[in-house]
């Protein structure tokens, strides 16, 4: 079933070039979310059998995650503000959780979108909360764009160097998984301290 998925996803992109990794990146980063590992290992495997170019799979890929993401943002900043308002005291999420929710992206934003995009069923809805906040557009996206950056870099490699090797995927994935979440984690502490730190400098 996966090979028949990734065989696909490899044919669609052979067929629509750098445009179907954009648009299949796009779906992904917004309202239909799928593993990226499905469309970024098939494009770095086509790079490596000279089909495409390493670095333009990996722009288009981040291109299409922070089209996606936009997407989200804005419409959760033109749309989601009112109807959680609206239909959220039904689900125990009042207007007074939402403006907490706004201030901390005001003052955690940057670091809460960088992270979101690394770590998995979190990444296509990180752009939601910023989007409610009203996080300065400019900021979202060059936070967005690092994060999901990374990300795509480690995937196409992946499928650049091993996408001929079917069975080596799946462990060595896994591990790139683990290494991101740990590097994520240590990164999120390291903030906090220095967060703690600028706090008891302030008079």
């Amino acid at each position: 079933m996966l090979s028949d998925v990734i065989g696909w996803i490899v044919d669609t992109i052979g067929a629509l070039g750098y445009t179907g990794i954009v648009v299949l990146m796009f779906l992904e980063s917004s309202f239909f979310p799928f593993p990226s590992e499905v469309v970024m290992i098939p494009a770095g495997y086509l790079a490596s059998q000279g089909q495409m170019d390493l670095f333009v799979v990996i722009g288009c890929g981040i291109l299409g995650s922070l089209l996606g993401a936009i997407f989200n943002y804005y419409l959760a900043r033109t749309l989601g503000r009112r109807i959680i308002i609206r239909w959220g005291r039904y689900f125990f999420f009042s207007e007074a959780t939402m403006v907490k929710m706004e201030n901390f992206f005001h003052k955690h934003g940057p670091i809460s979108t960088f992270s979101g995009r690394l770590i998995p069923a979190v990444r296509q809805y990180i752009s939601l909360p910023a989007g409610l906040a009203k996080m300065r557009l400019d900021l979202f996206c060059f936070y967005t764009a690092l994060g999901a950056g990374i990300w795509m870099v480690v995937l196409t490699l992946l499928g650049y160097f091993i996408g001929a090797q079917e069975e080596l995927i799946k462990p060595y994935l896994q591990s790139a998984l683990a290494i991101t979440l740990v590097s994520v984690t240590v990164l999120i502490i390291l903030y906090m301290l220095f967060q703690r730190h600028k706090r008891r400098e302030l008079p």
